[in-house]
């Protein structure tokens, strides 16, 4: 009896570690799908549009770090929305420490490092598997995914850094270049330009042989980061840190390539058979445009028109006429035209409702869906900011109010009237988009328009989420 039952007991023992053994052989399902993800081009290129996925959804560009959170930190809005829907008093007050605001900012620093994390994977495979890729297929898969590193780490340093002139050797985010989740010391303010500009660099010397942007394919690269857009990040980044020269030379490769054309009065102002076909996005001159497939409940929660809801966030009259200095000539501005519209007798804007209606279906063959990534005016504002006289900048400048319907700056201008200016520009252009917040920060503004308290350093810095600080010890000295 006694052997009998020894007998069971080691059976039952083995069958243990046999059902263990081959449950531990078995390769988790997730796991599976992604070591396949990079066997084939396909494979590799559904990963790439997983992570411009990741850039569309609402924690990111498809809300957050558009027309919602970023616009209203820069104050873009007086009517915020008191609904459940919209959650954003706290943000326009600059109110940190708010549960508001820290949801906002956990859910952007997570969301930009999984689509990091999602690049790295595409990184790291175009070298693991590089044989199963054409040449023009690696250069392009692979340069796509460094410059989306390089964008997506460059927006968590403009919100969650310090000011680059008094904060560039201070710790400021982590860069990350691996696929694994540990925890790495956080790179100084100068090291993320560093990083960031090595992996443009990279990515430029890869897409401009191949990107069909180049040679012949305009529209159907636009929502990607095509070479042009890379040298257009590469300008922003330069100026970011204060190297003039070189934003100036990144910001004419894309100005001088001849691919953009500012968007005309007709176009910005069309209407057909009583339904509005205006461009209000100005397709023609996005470098680098993200694609929202899903916007329209954002764009409709968020934007009073053709009674889509009760509220919007908007500003009053008079501060539209502020902005876009109507009383000095500024009442001609196609941006105020076009894009400043009413419904129900009040003002709203409409730059995010391009040519649908709300009860037309969204089609690619319609300008719906996407969010500006990186604009020509940009180009044409940083090369009027690194010129060598104020006379050379204006001359920019002007080109870009001459396409909006409004008049030239004198030629005279002083270099302090010259700024001016250039704020106001960055102040109308960008208006709902999130850069404005961005622009504020990076030339140390006392002031935000609209908003009538003195800003300090710590008001243009977010802080690290919690998460981050206890998972991560490093951010100490």
């Amino acid at each position: 009896m006694k052997r009998t039952t020894l007998i069971i007991g080691i059976l039952a023992i083995v069958a243990v570690f046999s059902g263990c053994k081959k449950f531990l052989d078995v390769t988790p399902k997730t796991s599976l799908a992604e070591e396949q993800l990079y066997t084939s081009e396909v494979g590799f290129q559904q990963a790439l549009s997983g992570v411009y996925g990741k850039l569309a959804g609402t924690n990111l560009y498809g809300d957050n770090l558009s027309m919602g959170f970023v616009s209203a930190l820069a104050q873009n809005y007086s009517t915020l929305n008191t609904s459940a829907a919209i959650s954003l008093q706290q943000t326009q007050l600059l109110n940190y420490a708010s549960t508001e605001v820290i949801n906002y900012t956990d859910s952007i620093w997570s969301s930009s490092y999984s689509a990091i994390a999602a690049a790295n994977k595409i990184i790291a495979n175009t070298a693991v598997n590089r044989s199963v890729l054409s040449n023009n297929s690696y250069a392009q898969l692979r340069g796509e995914a460094l410059a989306l590193r390089a964008f997506l780490h460059f927006d968590l340093l403009r919100m969650f850094g310090p000011e680059y002139t008094a904060g560039a050797n201070l710790k400021a985010i982590p860069y990350k270049k691996d696929v694994n989740e540990n925890a790495i010391i956080p790179s100084t303010t100068a090291d993320v330009v560093k990083f960031a500009l090595a992996d443009l660099k990279e990515a430029a010397d890869l897409l401009q042989p191949v990107d069909p942007i180049v040679t012949s394919d305009l529209r159907s690269r636009r929502n990607k980061l095509n070479y042009y857009g890379v040298k257009a990040l590469e300008a922003r980044i330069r100026l970011y840190s204060g190297d003039k020269s070189g934003a100036a030379a990144a910001a004419n490769v894309v100005i001088s390539s001849g691919k953009y054309a500012f968007v005309t009065q007709a176009a910005a102002g069309a209407i057909s058979s009583g339904l509005t076909v205006r461009d209000r996005l100005y397709f023609n001159e996005q470098v680098f445009m993200i694609r929202v497939r899903d916007i329209l409940p954002t764009v409709q929660r968020y934007f009073r028109f053709r009674g889509s809801l009760d509220q919007s966030l908007t500003r009053s009259p008079a501060n539209f006429a502020t902005l876009y200095e109507t009383s000095s000539g500024g009442g001609s501005d196609i941006r105020y035209v076009y894009r400043i519209e009413q419904d129900g007798g009040n003002l709203f804007p409409s730059k995010f409702w391009q040519a649908s209606d709300a009860t037309t279906t969204i089609s690619d063959n319609l300008l719906d869906q996407y969010v500006p990534g990186i604009r020509l005016a940009e180009m044409y504002y940083i090369l009027a900011e690194t010129a060598e006289t104020p006379a050379a900048g204006v001359s920019y400048l002007n080109t870009v109010r001459q396409n909006r319907g409004i008049s030239n700056l004198a030629t005279t201008i002083t270099a302090t009237d010259l700024t001016a200016a250039i704020t106001k520009e960055y102040q109308k252009e960008f208006y709902a988009e999130g850069q404005l917040f961005f622009y504020y920060k990076r030339i140390k503004a006392t002031r935000m328009q609209f908003r009538n308290i003195n800003m300090t350093p710590a008001d243009y810095k977010l802080p690290i989420p919690d998460r981050e600080l206890q998972f991560n010890p490093n951010y100490g000295n």
